[in-house]
């Protein structure tokens, strides 16, 4: 009788193989309240990676972080009256506290634009103020209808970047700038998906902004992902929150603003992405583990060797865990392992020891091959960027194989059953992306013809990139 696999299939049902895989990698729980969520230590770590990634980018954009309470007066989300309209409907409010009713409700943070305008307003008076570059680190809460662990939950973890600008230029390159040299390189470079970088139509983008620019990735099953997001706020907050500057003379300017921030969705996204019938695969250069040295067997020899062999590869700066517990069957651990989708496995046993090898195990290519234990450090470097090149390589190609241009609304719903599809915005417009909508599809971003983001919503020869979406 066949052995049944440890996770559904994705062919057989993609959405029970993403649930299984979170359970059995150890990622994540569902929490206490609908639609929040426990994140265990070997999902927070990829999270804390993506962080410590991120971050790095963040700052040599020139921003500083900062943080902002959480509760946030329900009067500052009226001053916008689109931004307040955009998140209404999933608001959590509070109006009860220390044992009595609020003299005024506030909100539990859905997103800071409103109380980070109440402090900008006062920290820029000049010019010389400008710009104001801030990223705070924070969870926020949306209450969520329909949610779903990583993807769409009532609380989440994120960071988002607030600017204020001297000029509008200065706000829409920054902007743009975010969205390609921060995001744009680390979903390429580190999390190895092919996000296309586009632009949000006017019924797309964030509530209160005048753009949204958007990394889309394709999953697995050929549905789009907003990876995040970088949005041009105009000077609508600075006049909702008269956050002026004084000019040369004695007049005064509003700011020009951008917000920015990217999820712990993209926990979700590596996983679709990347995933197989096997379990997670991690790209090495986010991987908090990049190689696992297993012993096989509790050989005193043994032991000692695997632990040898993890302090050389530590210093030799690949992030090494030792797994010497053999009291736990090693196919068990093997399979542990390969779940959580470590780069490589590094397996030692009492014959290899004789041999004076170990049999390296490659999660992301697949195959195992004996390797002189002397040569480990200096070859598993240059096997870790290979592999890393193949994850981007196989995201890629994804996405460009399932990806059609077509002519037609039911040309657009044929290719979205699949993949993505192309259609000229001039074909579709306005119009067309509501006829969409009523099919469960929509327009995820316009590019240039050449690919690139357009300088403009109605640019002559935009592309729309059609899709459904998580």
């Amino acid at each position: 009788m066949a052995k049944a696999p440890v996770l559904t299939p994705q062919a057989d049902d993609f959405p029970r193989w993403y649930q299984d895989l979170i359970n059995k990698a150890e990622l994540a729980d569902n929490g206490p309240v609908r639609g929040t969520m426990v994140i265990r230590p070997y999902g927070y770590g990829l999270w804390e990676r993506m962080q410590q990634e991120m971050d790095a980018r963040i700052k040599k954009a020139g921003a500083q972080n900062a943080y902002f309470p959480m509760f946030i007066p329900q009067s500052y989300l009226t001053r916008e009256a689109e931004h307040v309209e955009g998140f209404a409907p999933e608001l959590a409010v509070v109006t009860h506290g220390g044992g009595k009713d609020l003299e005024e409700p506030v909100v539990v943070r859905p997103t800071s634009e409103t109380i980070i305008n109440e402090y900008f307003s006062k920290w820029v008076q000049s010019h010389r103020d400008l710009p104001l570059l801030i990223n705070q680190w924070a969870n926020v809460v949306r209450w969520e209808l329909r949610p779903r662990v990583f993807l769409r939950t009532t609380e989440f973890l994120w960071q988002e970047g607030h600017t204020a600008h001297a000029s509008y230029e200065d706000a829409r390159d920054y902007a743009s700038m975010i969205h390609t040299d921060v995001y744009g390189d680390f979903m390429t470079n580190v999390l190895g998906i092919d996000v296309v970088l586009g632009r949000k139509t006017v019924k797309e983008r964030f509530a209160g902004a005048i753009n949204t620019l958007t990394l889309e990735g394709m999953m697995g099953d050929g549905k789009a992902l907003q990876m995040g997001t970088s949005h041009e706020l105009g000077q609508n907050f600075a006049k909702a929150f008269n956050t002026t500057y004084q000019l040369q003379g004695a007049e005064r300017e509003y700011v020009w603003q951008t917000s920015w921030g990217v999820s712990t969705r993209m926990v979700g996204g590596l996983i679709m992405s990347h995933g197989d019938d096997n379990g997670l695969r991690v790209p090495p250069r986010l991987a908090a583990v990049q190689a696992v040295v297993l012993a096989i067997k509790g050989d005193d020899a043994v032991i000692a060797k695997v632990r040898e062999i993890g302090a050389k590869l530590e210093a030799a700066g690949i992030r090494t865990v030792v797994d010497d517990r053999t009291d736990t069957p090693f196919g068990r651990r093997a399979v542990d392992w390969e779940l959580k989708g470590v780069p490589l496995r590094i397996e030692v046993g009492p014959r290899d020891l004789e041999a004076g090898t170990a049999m390296l195990a490659r999660r992301i290519p697949g195959g195992k091959e004996p390797v002189q234990i002397d040569a480990l450090a200096a070859l598993l470097p240059g096997i870790l960027e290979e592999d890393q090149a193949q994850l981007l390589r196989e995201s890629r190609e994804r996405r460009e194989s399932r990806t059609v241009d077509v002519k037609t609304i039911e040309e657009c719903v044929e290719a979205a059953a699949t993949g993505w599809g192309r259609i000229s915005w001039a074909d579709l417009g306005p119009e067309g992306e509501t006829k969409l909508a009523q099919q469960g599809v929509s327009v995820r971003c316009l590019v240039a013809a050449d690919g690139s983001v357009p300088t403009s919503y109605d640019q002559d020869g935009n592309i729309a990139i059609v899709a459904r979406a998580y």
